[in-house]
C-alpha cells in the first residue's frame, strides 16, 4: 500500500521480494496470527487481490497529485505488486491460522517504508504526500477487502480483527517512513550548510566566478544579482539576521583579511541579497543602533570589494560604509598618507611644533572653507584678522604652491 519512487531495491519491491517472512513488525504479526480464515473466504479473497491492488493505485493517483505522474506507466506497476504482495500476506496468514502468541512478519517491511520515507526526501517531497497515500491506500484496499470477505460470509468478529491488522500495519509503515524521510532529510540539510559554508569563505576569498557558482549549485542557493556585506557584532548577529532577506549568508568565525586589513575579531559578517539602488535606504534603517556596517553593493560573485569596504570604514563609526569614502580613502594606506603628508608640508618642518601646528591647522580651513577668511575665523574661534596674520606666514613658507592644483590637493590630503 505504499508509494515507491524508484523501482529499485530500496523501494517497497524490496520488502515485496523477500516476502510475509521478512516483512512488518510485532504488532502486526501478533495480530495475523490471531485471525483464521476458512477456506472458501480465502478463496475468494484471494481472487480479489490484483483488483484491489490496482483500484488502490488508481486511488493513490487521483487523491495525492504529488504521485500522479510518478505512477504513471512502469512504476504504477511496481507498486500495484507490492501492494499485491501485502495483501497476500495477510491472507497468507489468516489461512493458516495459529496460536494468538505466534509472531510471524507480514507484508512490505517496516526497513522498506524507512527506505521509502528516505527516498522521498531525497526527491524534495514532504513526507506528508507519502503519509497521505498509506491512508488512502488503507482505505481503499479495506473497503474492497471487506465487501469481499462479507460476501464470503465472514463474521464480524474476524472481519473486525482484519480491518485492525489493516490500519495497525498503515501505522508501523508510517511510523518507519517519517523516521527514514527525518533522518534523510536532517542528512542533506548537514551537507547543504557544509556547502553553504564553502559558498560563504569562496565568495570572501574572492575565488573565480565559475567556482563560485559550482559552489552556489551544491549548496542550493540562486546567486542573486547583487550583496551587500555587513559587519556586525557577533552577539547581535540573530537578531539581525531575524530582519534580513532569508538567503542571506554568513560567516561568524576566523573571518578572512580584507585586501590586507585585518578583520574585527568581535564582528561576523552578513552576506544580504539585494539592497543596492532604494533598497539600500531601508537596509540602512535596519541596522541603525546595531553598531553594524553595511559595504556597498556589489554583483554577488564580486562581493569581496564590499566586505573589504566594510571592513576599512568600520573604525569610523557610521552604519554606511559610503559615507565615509573619504575617510576610507585616505586609510587605505596609511605609510603613502604618511610619506605624503611629509612632503607636502615640508616647509614645516624648521618651526616649533606648536607653531607648526598653528600654521598647518590654519591652512587646512583656509583650503578646505575655500578662503573665504570670516568662515575660516569662525571655524577656528579667532579673530578674522589672525587668520590673515597666519596665512601670510604660510604663504611665506609655501610660496607660489597655493596657486597650483596639484600641490593644493597634495596639501589637502595630507592635512585631511
Amino acid at each position: 500500500m505504499a508509494p515507491d519512487t524508484t523501482g529499485g531495491p530500496t523501494g517497497p519491491t524490496a520488502g515485496a521480494g523477500r516476502g510475509p517472512g521478512e516483512g512488518s513488525g510485532g504488532r502486526v504479526a501478533a495480530q495475523a496470527a490471531e485471525i483464521t480464515l476458512d477456506p472458501a473466504a480465502v478463496t475468494a479473497l484471494r481472487e480479489e487481490l490484483g483488483t484491489v491492488a490496482r483500484q488502490t493505485v488508481a486511488a493513490i493517483m487521483e487523491e495525492v497529485p504529488a504521485y500522479d505522474a510518478p505512477f504513471q506507466g512502469r512504476m504504477g506497476r511496481v507498486i500495484e505488486r507490492a501492494v499485491q504482495v501485502s495483501l497476500e500476506s495477510f491472507v497468507e496468514l489468516a489461512a493458516e491460522g495459529g496460536p494468538p502468541g505466534r509472531a510471524r512478519p507480514v507484508g512490505v517491511g517496516v526497513t522498506a517504508a524507512r527506505e521509502l520515507g528516505q527516498v522521498e526526501a531525497r526527491q524534495g517531497r514532504p513526507v506528508d504526500a507519502l503519509l497521505a497515500a498509506y491512508r488512502v491506500g488503507a482505505r481503499v484496499s479495506w473497503r474492497e477487502l471487506s465487501r469481499s470477505a462479507v460476501a464470503a460470509g465472514v463474521d464480524a468478529a474476524t472481519l473486525g480483527r482484519f480491518a485492525e491488522l489493516v490500519f495497525t500495519y498503515i501505522d508501523e509503515l508510517s511510523a518507519a517512513s517519517v523516521a527514514g524521510h527525518n533522518a534523510e532529510s536532517a542528512s542533506a540539510e548537514r551537507e547543504r550548510q557544509v556547502h553553504v559554508h564553502r559558498l560563504t569563505r569562496g565568495l570572501l576569498g574572492a575565488e573565480p566566478e565559475a567556482t563560485l557558482r559550482r559552489e552556489a549549485e551544491e549548496a542550493r542557493w540562486t546567486p542573486p544579482r547583487t550583496l551587500t556585506a555587513l559587519l556586525v557584532p557577533r552577539d547581535r548577529l540573530p537578531t539581525t539576521l531575524g530582519l534580513l532577506d532569508p538567503r542571506t549568508l554568513t560567516l561568524t568565525e576566523d573571518l578572512p583579511d580584507a585586501d590586507g586589513a585585518p578583520p574585527p575579531a568581535t564582528h561576523a559578517v552578513a552576506l544580504v541579497p539585494e539592497t543596492g539602488g532604494p533598497a539600500r535606504s531601508r537596509l540602512l534603517q535596519l541596522l541603525e543602533g546595531r553598531d553594524a556596517i553595511a559595504g556597498p553593493a556589489r554583483p554577488w560573485h564580486r562581493v569581496v570589494e564590499s566586505y573589504a569596504r566594510a571592513v576599512r570604514a568600520l573604525p569610523h563609526g557610521q552604519v554606511d560604509a559610503d559615507a565615509v569614502l573619504p575617510q576610507v580613502l585616505l586609510a587605505a594606506d596609511p605609510a603613502a598618507r604618511a610619506d605624503l603628508r611629509q612632503a607636502a608640508l615640508a616647509p614645516f618642518a624648521e618651526l616649533p611644533e606648536a607653531t607648526a601646528d598653528r600654521l598647518a591647522e590654519t591652512l587646512r580651513a583656509w583650503l578646505l572653507l575655500q578662503g573665504r577668511r570670516e568662515l575660516v575665523a569662525e571655524e577656528l574661534h579667532v579673530h578674522p584678522q589672525t587668520v590673515r596674520y597666519r596665512m601670510s606666514q604660510v604663504r611665506e613658507l609655501v610660496g607660489d604652491r597655493l596657486s597650483d592644483p596639484d600641490e593644493v590637493l597634495a596639501m589637502i590630503l595630507a592635512l585631511a
